[in-house]
């Protein structure tokens, strides 16, 4: 339809970790591994050893998954 913009077809980031998983962010590696603790949309909460409980916007940031879920 005209006047309709569609949405990117590119898959969000939360749509690929789940609760369980151990991940590093891309842009902070000195905050170490982190384990995913919730999913929920586009927010993922993961506790990072170094770093302690952050929430990351999974639609900005992709995370790199080391070890699936457990």
């Amino acid at each position: 339809m005209a006047g309709q913009q569609t949405q990117s077809a590119r898959p969000s980031m939360s749509s690929e970790v789940l609760p369980g998983a151990i991940v590093r962010h891309p842009q902070q590696p000195d905050w170490g591994l982190g384990q995913v603790q919730s999913v929920i949309g586009n927010r993922i909460t993961v506790n990072f050893e170094n770093a302690g409980k952050v929430l990351v916007n999974g639609e900005l940031i992709h995370l790199i998954v080391v070890q699936g879920q457990r």
